[in-house]
């Protein structure tokens, strides 16, 4: 399976945040979307980083004023991307050993195609368990 099954069947909207926007709105897209996460990009195209809810957490703890800071204070700038080409198992191995839950999907030319989090990886692999157990439970069934 490809990043880009998922992308087809999830869809490839991503909401976005600009860098210069404050925390205040970063939080309000996150509730009003129900995501964990947000790119951060200037134009929608480019990718700048990533703000997650975590990000926040962490951000109020140092600085109880951030709500009015601009999100590229908090943001994490050095963000882990996939490819549409990518294999499921590929990004599933970059998630475990970056330790993140949401990736940006890049096209070819690095345009923001997308972001699958860790519960569209999951999904992703319990529809390819269920395909390869219905697949072996008709060759035995006919083997028979």
């Amino acid at each position: 399976m490809r990043i880009s099954d998922i992308l087809r069947s999830k869809g490839s909207v991503v909401v976005t945040v600009r860098p210069e926007e404050p925390v205040r709105a970063l939080l309000a897209k996150l509730a009003e979307h129900n995501l964990g996460a947000l790119v951060v990009s200037a134009d929608g195209l480019a990718v700048a980083g990533i703000a997650s809810e975590r990000d926040v957490a962490r951000g109020l703890h140092a600085d109880p004023d951030l709500l009015d800071a601009p999100v590229s204070r908090i943001m994490t700038a050095d963000v882990h991307t996939c490819a549409l080409e990518d294999s499921l198992e590929d990004l599933m191995l970059l998630m475990t050993e970056q330790r993140v839950r949401h990736v940006p999907v890049l096209t070819a030319s690095g345009v923001l195609a997308g972001i699958v989090s860790i519960g569209d990886v999951v999904k992703g692999r319990i529809g390819q368990l269920e395909f390869e157990k219905e697949q072996l439970e008709g060759y035995i069934s006919n083997a028979g």
